[in-house]
C-alpha cells in the first residue's frame, strides 16, 4: 500500500510538473552495485542470479541520484518478479557518445507483442503477466520512463513474450 501510495504521489508530481531535480554528479556503476547487493536476498530467493558488468573508468553523470535510483530500482524490481522458477538477469553499462547507458536484460516470461506499444502507460500491466499473479500497479515503467525524459535520456525495451525482456536507458554524462 506504501509503495502505491508512493507512486502516484510521484505520478501526480510528473503531470503538474513539480517532481523535484536536484542535479549532482554521481557514479551509475556505482548506484548500480549498491541496488544489485541491496536486491541480492530476493534474487537468491527466487532463483535469480544477477550479473552487473561496466567498463572501469566510467564518467560519471550529472542528474538526480535518487530519481534515477528509483528507476533502476524499478526495472531490477520487474525483472526479477517477472523471471519465472529460476533465470538470470545482466545489467550492463558502457558509454555511448556523450551518454552511459544501461541495459538489464531477463529470461522472463516476456511482453506479448500487442501489449508492447502500451508499456509506458499509466497503469497498464500486460495481460500474460496476471496469470502469473504478480503484484504490481501498472506505474513504475511510466514513472521510470517520465524520469529518464527529465534527465535528458531515452528510454525503451525489446521484448519477446516466453524468452524475456530487456530494457535500456541513457543519460546524458553532462547536462
Amino acid at each position: 500500500m506504501t509503495d502505491l501510495v508512493s507512486d502516484l504521489l510521484t505520478v501526480s508530481r510528473i503531470e503538474t510538473a513539480k517532481l523535484p531535480f536536484k542535479k549532482a554528479e554521481f557514479s551509475l556503476n556505482d548506484l548500480a552495485q549498491e541496488l544489485v547487493k541491496i536486491f541480492t536476498p530476493f534474487a537468491k530467493a527466487s532463483n535469480v542470479e544477477v550479473n552487473l558488468s561496466a567498463p572501469s573508468g566510467l564518467p560519471k553523470i550529472v542528474s538526480d541520484v535518487s530519481q534515477i535510483k528509483q528507476v533502476i530500482e524499478n526495472l531490477l524490481d520487474n525483472a526479477l518478479r517477472y523471471s519465472k522458477n529460476t533465470g538470470e538477469i545482466e545489467i550492463k553499462l558502457e558509454k555511448k557518445n556523450k551518454d552511459i547507458y544501461f541495459e538489464i536484460k531477463d529470461s522472463g516470461v516476456g511482453i506479448p507483442r500487442d501489449d508492447q506499444k502500451h508499456i509506458f502507460q499509466k497503469f497498464f500491466r500486460s495481460e500474460n503477466v496476471m496469470k502469473y499473479q504478480t503484484q504490481g500497479s501498472g506505474l513504475g515503467l511510466y514513472i521510470a520512463k517520465a524520469i529518464i525524459e527529465k534527465a535528458g535520456g531515452k528510454i525503451g525495451f525489446k521484448s519477446q513474450e516466453g524468452k524475456g525482456s530487456t530494457f535500456w536507458f541513457t543519460i546524458p554524462i553532462k547536462s
